[in-house]
């Protein structure tokens, strides 16, 4: 059984920064290497192993093909937009936090990178330094101040 690649909605564009596409390439490149060097002897565990990574490649490649690389530098500098780093103070706490809105399979929250289909950043997209956002929550709203953003 080979776990599916991140969510992305049907009919969803899957964008991906540079970064995020070299990725993409790296753990391609993992696969193949790891297929071609299987040191398996027990010829069913071996077809299994290989079956494994196969579906895996495949669903990689079906990502890969399907992506659409952003240029960051392309982007509208004055509003936030797929690919920027966004710094954030959040109000109920004033604690500040920083975000880069990547694709779907670049998204880890304990790297700072969420999703372009998540909540948050559908909230913040096309919005400006100073402006102030909410987020609505199952148990409460919370509203955080664009305190400023780049595209690195």
């Amino acid at each position: 059984m080979v776990p599916p690649r991140a969510y992305l909605p049907e009919g969803a564009i899957n964008y991906v920064t540079p970064a995020g596409m070299d990725e993409l390439l790296t753990e391609k490149q993992m696969l193949i290497n790891e297929k071609d060097n299987l040191n398996i002897t027990n010829e069913n565990e071996k077809r299994i192993a290989l079956n494994h990574i196969n579906a895996k490649l495949q669903l990689l490649n079906n990502r890969i093909a399907e992506a659409k690389v952003v240029n960051l530098n392309e982007q509208p500098q004055n509003e936030i937009r797929f690919g920027a780093s966004i710094t954030l103070k959040i109000e109920a706490t004033n604690t500040i936090q920083t975000f880069q809105i990547v694709g779907v399979d670049e998204a880890n929250i304990s790297k700072g990178k969420i999703s372009h289909i998540s909540p948050l950043a559908k909230v913040l997209i096309n919005r400006k330094n100073g402006d102030k956002v909410i987020l609505k929550l199952p148990k409460e709203n919370r509203v955080f101040e664009i305190i400023g953003f780049a595209y690195k």
